[in-house]
């Protein structure tokens, strides 16, 4: 075999050459079979500290980690291979005997064997014969394999298992999430392939017929009133693309993609007076957690870990021009692997385009004429995962003034329960007559690398409070600033107030800014609810991440994940409130800051057949960083040279009012 490698950068992801050539390599060197299978194949990436001593002229070496199944035992190893010399630097097997044990990912030929399993099983068919399922409608029953938490029982201590709900159709396309079974959820064990613990309960609940399709053949008279919207770049964009790294109006960054946290920015800096002032070495979202606030047995159980549990990146879209991205688009085909390890292209995996941002700095000053308005403008980056019944776009925003922004958007169809007709459904909101949408919420938890100016950086917590009545507030106006310094990681872990107006502020100490200060980012959260869960469930153990909005940590390559490595059937207890119980220094220090925030969702009927997209996300600002506004050299919008935008300035201009911009 060849050995040779050839890459542009350390941190573009693996090629499908290097893909199809670190599986032989290990199915080779390990005598690899027909059993094994590799839920994940990503690049190892070389730390922060490694790629400054490979920039100086040191040597990197190209290792591919693979994550290797065998599904006749479950035995699941770690393997790291260097693809440069053609040998497997480790091959670690998973200890799944002991807590808080931790399965692979879920992969799809499981999903697809989950559900022959459960229709073949003569206890499942009993169970649903009692709720009207005749033989005849089983081909077309939907069985919805779902990730099954943990709770001591001995069926989930080191098995590889899921639970699965299920959903009459009469149709293959109908909207199965309109039509529940409830009472009946079968536990699969995918190792031993039989359905190893089920759920019969006998109080036996309708189930639902009444048909909430959303096809298109279901809205045949669509709305005729709605003109084209055309985005046009004549000139083309704005930003340059060189295989993985991306130019944008000062910004420079390269993109990256995993199977578990699927979008990944890495090396993102700004340019300022002549140089690229370094902000975050890494961001991505590791890690989602979903629980479900209904008690009862087809449901208290869900809480799926949408990234460890089955892998964003996985099960990223094909991006569409028109329908999901809108303008001059650049996509980025993405190289993958299947689970039998044989790579292919993710064609059109993520998106990235500019938009217009309405205002981004406007004066008018009467005193002498002068008007001024510059319009902002964003890049945005983005990918969407469709897991299972819900769909996740996330968005990141870079903007011409320093600012970045996350957005994930909260999509597809809410998991729905079957209620007995004249009953009011007790855990959540009805949605349609017989069926009820189960209260619920997600968190994502968002993993960032700071490193503003490429140096030590140490993260601040401020908020506001009203000062008391004095010699030095005689009228009561005055309020102040409270800060501390979050010296160890136990000083971390903090809640939003929306009262008080925290925020955080991460800087470089080390650095000094045009005003004799610290030059930094300010990361603005949202004061929305953390995880309800009571302290000591299950759900709280396993997504302890989700129990507080902020988590600084010491930088630890092993660290990647909020939830910890392997979440899918884990006892809980690690990720986050374990990384930061080591409490090691961060102030000055190589850190990682980690937020926590999510939607908490109490459904409704717009919510049904298909949920309009919620929002969540947060903002880094500079903070102290520029010596001023760096968005004032941006040239002023060239008016339209139309006739009747002439004349509606002109109009305009009469009555005291202006053209787009002077």
């Amino acid at each position: 075999m060849d050995a040779k490698v050839d890459i542009t950068h350390p941190l573009d992801p693996l090629s499908t050459a290097e893909i199809e050539q670190a599986v032989a390599i290990l199915t080779a060197a390990k005598g690899l079979g027909a059993y094994h299978r590799f839920p994940i194949i990503r690049l190892e990436e070389p730390a922060k500290a490694e790629l400054a001593a490979w920039r100086a002229g040191g040597a990197l070496p190209r290792l591919a980690f693979l994550l290797v199944l065998e599904v006749t035992t479950g035995t699941a190893s770690e393997a790291i291979v260097d693809l440069a010399t053609a040998h497997v630097v480790s091959f670690t097997t998973l200890p799944n005997d002991q807590p808080p044990y931790g399965q692979p990912p879920i992969m799809i030929e499981e999903f697809i064997r989950a559900e022959e399993i459960v229709k073949a099983d003569a206890g499942w068919r009993a169970a649903v014969a009692k709720r009207g399922i005749t033989e005849d409608d089983i081909p077309l029953v939907q069985i919805d394999p779902f990730s099954s938490g943990y709770f001591g029982r001995d069926f989930e201590k080191g098995r590889r298992i899921v639970r699965a709900v299920s959903y009459w159709r009469e149709d293959i396309r109908d909207n199965g999430y309109a039509h529940p079974i409830e009472g009946v959820v079968a536990v699969v064990d995918l190792i031993a392939n039989k359905v190893v613990d089920l759920v019969d309960e006998e109080k036996i609940v309708p189930v639902p017929k009444k048909k909430r399709n959303y096809g298109r053949e279901a809205f045949p008279d669509v709305r005729t009133d709605i003109k084209p919207l055309d985005i046009v770049q004549r000139q083309g964009p704005s930003f340059t693309v060189d295989g993985w790294r991306v130019e944008w109006q000062n910004w420079s960054f390269r993109v990256g993609f995993t199977p578990r946290e699927g979008l990944v920015l890495h090396e993102l800096g700004i340019k300022d007076g002549g140089r690229v002032r370094p902000v975050i070495f890494r961001a991505s979202v590791t890690e989602m957690v979903v629980p479900y606030a209904d008690p009862t047995a087809n449901h208290y159980w869900k809480s799926a870990f949408d990234a460890g549990e089955y892998g964003l990146g996985r099960l990223a879209n094909q991006l569409e021009l028109g329908c999901d991205c809108l303008g001059h688009i650049h996509y980025f085909d993405v190289p993958a692997a299947d689970d039998l390890g044989q790579p292919f292209l993710m064609k059109n995996a993520i998106c990235m385009h500019e938009e217009d941002y309405g205002t981004l700095w406007k004066h008018y000053e009467f005193r002498n004429g002068i008007y001024e308005t510059r319009r902002s403008r964003r890049l945005v980056i983005s990918f969407f995962a469709t897991v299972g019944n819900y769909d996740y776009g996330f968005y990141w925003y870079l903007y011409q003034d320093g600012t970045i922004q996350l957005e994930a958007k909260l999509t597809g169809i809410i998991q729905t329960a079957a209620v007995t007709p004249g009953e009011v459904y007790p855990w959540g909101g009805m949605v349609d007559e017989g069926l009820g949408g189960p209260t619920h919420q997600h968190f994502f938890n968002a993993r960032l690398h700071m490193d503003i100016d490429g140096g030590g950086n140490t993260v601040t917590e401020h908020e506001f409070a009203p000062r008391p009545w004095g010699e030095d507030n005689p009228y009561g106006n005055v309020f102040d600033t409270k800060s501390r310094t979050l010296k160890r990681e136990l000083d971390s872990p903090a809640v939003a107030n929306g009262e008080t107006g925290r925020y955080w502020k991460v800087a470089n100490p080390s650095a000094v800014n045009s005003v004799g200060k610290a030059p930094g980012y300010k990361l603005v959260v949202t004061p929305t609810p953390v995880m309800l869960a009571q302290e000591g469930s299950t759900v709280a153990r396993r997504g302890g991440f989700a129990k507080k909005h902020i988590w600084v940590t010491a930088f630890d390559k092993a660290e990647k994940y909020a939830s910890g490595d392997y979440p899918n059937v884990n006892a809980g207890g690690g990720g986050l409130p374990a990384y930061v119980a080591q409490n090691r220094p961060i102030e000055n220090a190589d850190v990682v800051v980690w937020h926590s925030f999510g939607h908490t969702h109490v459904c409704k009927p717009e919510d049904f057949p298909i949920m309009p997209v919620e929002y969540a996300g947060f903002l880094l600002k500079p903070n102290g960083f520029f010596a001023g506004n760096i968005a004032m050299n941006l040239p002023p919008e060239k008016n339209a040279h139309s006739r009747d935008n002439r004349e509606a300035g002109e109009e305009g201009e009469k009555n005291g009012g202006g053209s787009c911009c002077h």
